[in-house]
């Protein structure tokens, strides 16, 4: 099977890659913008590609002819989506849209990644079949891309996640666990947001729902989050009694404080069951998932 992923450079690219390439059923081939950021170059091919330039992905796509494809490319600050509309519908929207159409024309399986800013955070829990209403311009791309899906015929899936976080090789951006990781072990004074509710999402996780979704050949829409639901609050001090840090400079604010460009959904959270029992997916918990980040940045 030929498995071609998009934006490899990427947290979850690259941990797709790292499962994938030891995988003997599988050729892969990884792409992302610029060069190849991992260090580990054994077990597939790398080619430099640009999502949002159509000719260049048809190119490379057709001649490949993947099995295939996971597209983990996106534009995910928030603030800076609502700034830059433009160049968020490019990677977010137009990219998608070249990615489905190229997906009919081979008959590749497509999975793509979205969010739980799809919606307004007045109804969490969700399932798969809850009504979104994006408070951002972010979350309002994310949903045009899962439409796009909904109305191509080709064989999709989209995996909903929230707050992706873990260990990798010159990532372009940082995530919350592991910068809240470094401001506990500094001792920094730490305003943090108790007003705000998220499920972190291992980046092992998410990548091993990706890989259940062409091996089991799931198409639809499934949840593939972390487990817990907590406050950024909760969040942090979770990491602070994991690593026995001390919680004495944890201050709380609200939202409404930080003067933050997008508006987010104040609590999210996904009901599971769904990839559960059709994917096989099982999150790891909070605690658990630390555990292994700590080992990898000692590996590291």
């Amino acid at each position: 099977m030929k498995v071609f992923i998009t934006g490899s450079n990427g947290l979850l690219g690259q941990k797709l890659v790292h499962k994938l390439r030891i995988d003997e059923s599988v050729e892969l081939i990884a792409t992302s913008k610029g060069g190849n950021r991992i260090s580990e170059k054994i077990g597939y091919n790398y080619i430099s590609l640009d999502v949002t330039k159509k000719e260049e992905l048809e190119k490379v796509i057709l001649s490949e002819k993947p099995d295939v494809i996971i597209n983990t490319a996106a534009m995910t600050n928030v603030d800076a989506c609502e700034n830059k509309k433009q160049e968020c519908d490019e990677l977010n929207i137009d990219a998608v849209k070249y990615l489905t159409d190229i997906s009919e024309q081979i008959d590749a399986h497509l999975i793509h990644i979205s969010t739980d800013f799809i919606f307004d955070g007045k109804n969490s829990p969700y399932t798969e079949d809850a009504i979104p209403n994006p408070l951002s311009y972010y979350g309002l791309s994310k949903l045009k891309s899962e439409t796009l899906l909904l109305e191509s015929s080709c064989r999709w899936t989209v995996l909903r996640t929230i707050i992706v976080f873990g260990v990798a090789e010159n990532l372009s951006k940082g995530d919350i666990v592991l910068w809240a990781k470094g401001e506990l072990e500094k001792g920094e004074k730490l305003n943090i947001i108790d007003d705000q509710f998220r499920s972190p999402t291992l980046a092992e996780d998410l990548a091993d729902a990706c890989i259940l979704s062409f091996q089991k050949q799931k198409y639809g829409v499934y949840n593939a989050s972390g487990k817990d639901i907590m406050s950024i609050y909760e969040i942090v001090e979770r990491i602070a009694k994991h690593y026995n840090y001390s919680t004495e400079n944890l201050n709380k604010i609200s939202t409404s404080t930080l003067n933050q460009t997008a508006t987010r959904p104040l609590k999210t959270g996904f009901i599971l069951d769904k990839a559960k029992n059709e994917l096989g997916y099982n999150p790891h918990s909070f605690e658990e998932s630390l555990t292994i980040i700590d080992k990898q940045l000692k590996n590291k």
